[in-house]
């Protein structure tokens, strides 16, 4: 019995506040604050600010790219970012749970679940491939240094090769300049890739090991939901940025070091005023933090009701831009030095995507002294910005379940929930980790998780602002945090962040190209399959709302759409201390005349019942006393 009242205070309850200690204890809350930060840090924080940011930096403009990078955030970033959050913790429920603020919009969250689903099934190949080179790189000589292993095919040049003369760097150097094709000892190691993303080849069985392994760890620190997770992330979220310090220590003192990090924040003024550089900047903005993948909401909904959600936003959306500009300075200080040792340009050994993170710079460390020091550090920071990620995809797609289910069973449950996705999500992995994994993964990356965010973030936007109402929303963010959004957010909320994401999804549109792998193109029917990825999160909006609209009340059409569009009775704060105002349950009078309240201390019981009186707030709401306690 002590016990139990120890926890439900520790939850926010008080001795005898039932409705309130049933749900926190059920549904499960943060530990504390700090853990939601770190959360959503190693959520937006990934895999992307290493390999992507860098790159898109010196591609357009180097250092003028900050000034289209950094407006993007404030406009659209931010807004957008604290959209979500405060979306998620005043229903307390996930990306589906939310949507009974206008449910004929119900197949938006489907449509977040699908996306998280294929993030989450090749995010995690991408993990075992950081675990398959972290356990390789424990050995005295890095298996990737030279081309003279069994693996390697005549194509393949190293820079360390022990087999070339004194004029190595120059043979090196002439190849890179020319059209002949040249593949790093690296890139052959872990990838030895097939010939065609139709022929599989064989599995490769260390990768489907670490893919094995990656999913074992994500599910054990899953295995209590944000009970466990949370005490996981002071860990996985703090320890890379002390990774990167020292590679970037480590790099800074290397000669060339210099030059690529000018090469990385040189001002190229005259591509400022190029449209792609500033869609690429609202593209990133857009992806890196994770909008519209269902995870900030899912996150946010085990917030205690009034936490300032609005603070939180503005501090992770700026670490996670200032950790993707960190980034560069290491990964442009260690390619610097590369490309110093080769006597070529910067552009000739940098890379970008998946390549970066597992061709160009592992092949740059193997010029380092003690290099499996410094490769096992860096996967070992790749698996935890990973890891970060994943926690919350698979978290997103658990909660949505046992959301929507809602009953007893499946929240006692909610472990074997977890495990079920989890080894779903392995199976589906498999074919990733054959010879033409890296085809498939890269096509996912493409296709699964590219305009079809841009869309389901701007229907959101209008379901949120035109068919709930803008003035409601900002009247429940008040009631929440107890002020209303900034009008900086009102207005980006409903004029400039959907236009920018139409920007994005215009721009993503035009700037389309058929995509390739090095020398490789996709054939016509793998392209065909990305396309076909990327509609089956976007037509889940409109079929649900077609089946909505049919089982809605109504005579007409128009009636019909007015209820499929009209917020559920049961919309609003989850817990019954937290349903003032608007949200206050309305008893009718043969109702109350069926309830009967015996206290134990009839005296206590009146004068509780009058501190409880309503008091009427300045927005005209109505507050109780014991709810402000």
């Amino acid at each position: 019995m002590a016990d139990k009242c120890s926890e439900g205070l520790l939850n926010g309850a008080v001795p005898g506040e039932q409705g309130k200690q049933e749900k926190s204890v059920k549904r499960g809350n943060w530990g504390n604050q700090i853990e939601f930060v770190l959360t959503s840090v190693g959520y937006a924080v990934g895999l992307g600010n290493v390999w992507r940011f860098p790159y898109l930096c010196y591609r357009n403009g180097g250092g003028a790219f900050m000034f289209p990078y950094f407006i993007m955030l404030v406009f659209c970033g931010i807004p957008l970012f604290f959209m979500e959050l405060s979306f998620g913790q005043f229903a307390s429920q996930g990306c589906l749970g939310v949507w009974r603020v206008s449910p004929m919009f119900k197949g938006v969250g489907y449509g977040m679940m699908v996306v998280s689903t294929y993030i989450g099934i090749y995010y995690n190949v991408v993990i075992c491939i950081a675990f398959y080179y972290f356990f390789v790189s424990m050995t005295r000589v890095l298996p990737w240094t030279y081309c003279s292993n069994p693996w390697n095919t005549p194509d393949c040049v190293g820079v360390l090769d022990g087999n070339l003369s004194s004029r190595a760097a120059l043979n090196i150097t002439q190849l890179l300049n020319s059209t002949q094709k040249r593949t790093s000892p690296s890139e052959e190691y872990v990838l030895n890739l097939s010939d065609d993303i139709g022929n599989l080849g064989e599995v490769r069985l260390p990768l489907l090991g670490c893919l094995g392994v990656s999913w074992v760890v994500v599910f054990l620190c899953l295995i209590k939901g944000v009970k466990s997770s949370g005490k996981v992330v002071y860990f996985t979220a703090t320890f890379p940025y002390v990774v990167l310090t020292i590679l970037f220590v480590r790099g800074i003192t290397l000669e060339g070091a210099v030059t690529g990090i000018m090469y990385y924040l040189t001002p190229q003024w005259d591509k400022i005023l190029n449209a792609k550089v500033w869609g690429d900047a609202a593209s990133q903005i857009f992806y890196s933090l994770g909008c519209a993948w269902g995870g900030l909401i899912t996150m946010a909904s085990y917030n205690k009701f009034n936490n300032n959600c609005y603070r939180d936003s503005i501090i992770i959306s700026i670490t996670n831009c200032a950790t993707s500009v960190y980034a560069g300075f290491v990964i442009f200080s260690i390619l610097g030095f590369m490309a110093n040792h080769l006597g070529v340009d910067v552009s000739k050994v940098a890379d970008h995507g998946p390549g970066l993170a597992f061709v160009a710079y592992p092949e740059a460390l193997t010029l380092l002294p003690i290099s499996p020091l410094w490769s096992i550090l860096f996967f070992f920071m790749l698996i935890l910005l990973g890891l970060g990620t994943q926690f919350c995809l698979l978290e997103t797609l658990v909660t949505a379940i046992v959301d929507e289910v809602g009953n007893e069973w499946i929240i006692r449950k909610k472990t074997f929930v977890t495990l079920g996705v989890a080894v779903a999500g392995f199976l589906l992995g498999v074919p990733l980790t054959t010879q033409a994994g890296i085809y498939w993964l890269l096509l996912m990356d493409n296709y699964a998780a590219s305009f079809s965010l841009v869309v389901i973030s701007c229907i959101m936007c209008v379901a949120i602002m035109y068919i709930y109402g803008h003035r409601n929303y900002f009247k429940d963010i008040e009631m929440m945090l107890g002020f209303p959004p900034p009008l900086f957010f009102q207005i980006c909320w409903r004029f400039i962040s959907p236009a920018i994401i139409f920007f994005i999804l215009v721009f993503t549109v035009i700037q389309y190209r058929p995509i390739s792998y090095n020398e490789y193109v996709y054939p016509t029917w793998a392209i065909s399959i990305g396309f076909l990825m990327a509609l089956s999160s976007v037509i889940c909006i409109p079929i649900y709302a077609i089946y909505k609209v049919c089982r809605s009340e109504g005579d007409t059409l128009l009636e019909r759409l007015k209820n499929a569009t009209k917020a559920s009775k049961d919309w609003g704060p989850a817990l019954p201390e937290h349903r003032s105002g608007r949200y206050a349950p309305v008893f009718s009078p043969s109702t109350e005349s069926h309830l009967e309240v015996q206290p134990l201390q009839p005296e206590k019981g009146q004068s509780e019942a009058a501190a409880a009186s309503p008091v009427q707030g300045s927005n005209g709401s109505a507050h109780s006393q014991d709810s402000r306690l």
